[in-house]
């Protein structure tokens, strides 16, 4: 009977498991109108993060950020997104609070809605996208992801990316 009810519960645990899939297009724009599509991080690792300014859990991750931006340079792609009641103001007091230099962007819901596929959310939430385009993982923050969102378990999962990005296709069929 346990076997049972664990076989089940295993099931339901990958049924709820959010599957690899493609990363739904955008183009949104920062702070100074320029718009940012998703379509030219193409070939890039992409972090895109669900944010609001007055969240605090956002702000500690923007210290993750920051370190990562620092790390990776321009091999990893940092997407922010902004959703209302963030506007010019609240979001230029966070930029320069933070020391951001990564772009944040301004959603109506739309996107957020793409990818979340709900009304209301917790925030932070992240997507980490390979360099094909595709999801490969998406966080929300909690006791089980603060290792993500506050340690170094997002740099563990990017260079996991990194180096699938990096390893041929082939190498497995050489001589």
């Amino acid at each position: 009977m346990r076997t049972v009810i664990f076989t089940l519960l295993c099931a339901l645990m990958l049924l709820a498991a959010d599957p690899v899939h493609r990363a739904p297009g955008f183009s949104l724009p920062d702070l100074r109108a320029e718009q940012h599509d998703l379509a030219d991080y193409r070939g890039k690792v992409v972090l895109l993060e669900f944010m609001q300014s007055t969240c605090p859990h956002c702000a500690a991750f923007t210290e993750v950020l920051n370190k990562v931006q620092q790390k990776y340079g321009a091999k990893v792609g940092i997407l922010a997104v902004a959703n209302p009641p963030d506007n010019q103001n609240t979001v230029a007091a966070y930029i320069s609070g933070h020391q951001i230099t990564y772009p944040i962007l301004f959603d109506c819901g739309q996107v957020a809605y793409s990818y979340l596929r709900v009304v209301q959310f917790d925030l932070p939430q992240v997507f980490l996208i390979d360099a094909k385009g595709m999801v490969q993982h998406h966080y929300e923050y909690g006791p089980m992801t603060r290792d993500i969102f506050e340690g170094d378990g997002l740099s563990t999962e990017i260079d996991r990316l990194l180096a699938a990005t990096a390893t041929p296709r082939n190498a497995s069929q050489k001589k």
